[in-house]
């Protein structure tokens, strides 16, 4: 009787299996026997879809309509038109002149909804300040006398980005971070005339200023008055001057000119006696921006000299270039590429102290970028065959 229970239930087993390959069999045949259909295109009755299948289905074609335009359908993609158009930007001739955008902003925009809508306030101006976390005080109070006319952009000489978001304007602020770099090294490669183009003035400066008797908003309407393209505040005279061009007077709103030491100017329109601001605190208006920074060096990191050569930016140059009095600051002389060099500038090749180092690089830059203006001047007037 155990045996044949045995038998029977394997008997059974086998009918199972035999009847499930033949109903596979059966399947196949029937299938191959019908024309095939596309599963995309089978359309069910609404009301066999829950809420939630049907907001899924809604969502998932909407992304479908937004992914695939219809000009991008099968066939309808149209052929590439030939054009070249001389007048483009270089690189952009074959473009139609319509869809070339030559110039660009810093405004921070939103991930989502229209981008006519992202801005809710265009900022008119630009101001930069090369900062390190050890100046975060100073540079705090400086920014706090710029208004929302004014977009900041902070160049990170140390590293350190992320906790200065323990200041609230931080957090809309542009950062960029290169470590042990100068101000007119950031200047050159992140502030081209195309991208800052959106601003009538830019700022460009340093980290070590006091801003106590400094409004931006009134300093900006000063400049416009007096018709000026490049200027700087005042500085106070008891504190960190090198210049009598850009000491304050406290009897002007600005002054273009002044009297330097006997034998230093040739010429009372030339600098240091007119047409001359230095590079500590300059402000540029878009046009003379354009100009002034094709004239920095890519090697000479620390603008030596430049502020001798700014003239050749603006005409006339003892008119558009000045010092504005009435809003002035205090240069508190924190010599942060020589102090901070041991860590962040490393020592100079000779062993010498850093700060010693950082000193004569800058005095050798002076020399070199005018002999560089020099040379230019004399192969331009050599080859339209004028003489100097």
């Amino acid at each position: 009787m155990h045996r044949s229970g045995v038998f029977k239930k394997s008997n059974g087993t086998a009918k199972l299996i035999i009847t499930t390959i033949m109903g596979i069999v059966v399947g196949y045949f029937i299938g191959v026997s019908f024309p095939s259909v596309s599963i995309t295109k089978v359309i069910l009755p609404s009301n066999i879809y829950s809420p939630f299948d049907m907001t899924m289905h809604e969502d998932r074609s909407k992304a479908l309509e937004r992914s695939f335009p219809e000009n991008l359908g099968s066939g309808n993609t149209p052929a590439t038109p030939k054009i070249f158009v001389p007048t483009n930007p270089r690189g952009a001739e074959s473009l139609p002149p319509g869809i070339v955008v030559p110039e660009t902003d810093l405004y921070l925009r939103r991930l989502w909804g229209d981008p006519s809508e992202d801005l809710k306030k265009k900022p008119k101006y630009l101001v930069t300040f090369t900062v390190g976390w050890g100046q975060r005080g100073n540079i705090d109070a400086s920014i706090r006398k710029f208004s929302a006319d004014f977009q900041i952009l902070l160049f990170h000489y140390d590293g350190v980005v992320t906790e200065w978001d323990q200041y609230e304007w931080s957090k809309q602020a542009i950062h960029i971070s290169v470590r042990k770099q100068t101000k007119w090294w950031y200047a050159k490669r992140f502030l081209h005339p195309d991208i800052v183009a959106a601003y009538d003035y830019i700022f460009i400066w340093d980290e070590d200023l006091g801003v106590e008797h400094f409004n931006a908003d009134k300093y900006i309407r000063l400049v416009k008055k007096h018709g000026l393209e490049i200027s700087q505040p005042g500085l106070e005279p008891n504190n960190g001057l090198t210049w009598q061009m850009t000491k304050r007077r406290g009897d002007k709103e600005v002054h273009k000119d002044t009297e330097e030491k006997p034998g230093w100017c040739s010429d009372p329109h030339l600098p240091p006696c007119a047409a001359f601001v230095e590079i500590m605190a300059p402000v540029f208006s878009r046009a003379a921006w354009r100009c002034v920074w094709h004239m920095i060096q890519n090697d000479l990191v620390h603008g030596w000299g430049l502020d001798f050569a700014l003239r050749r930016c603006v005409k006339p140059a003892h008119e558009k270039i000045g010092v504005v009095d009435s809003q002035w600051i205090i240069h508190q002389v924190v010599p942060s590429l020589g102090s901070q060099a041991s860590h962040l500038f490393g020592r100079s090749e000779n062993g010498e102290a850093p700060w010693k180092g950082v000193r004569d690089r800058c005095k050798s830059e002076w020399a070199m970028f005018q002999d560089r203006l020099a040379n230019a001047d004399k192969a331009y007037f050599k080859q339209i065959g004028k003489e100097d």
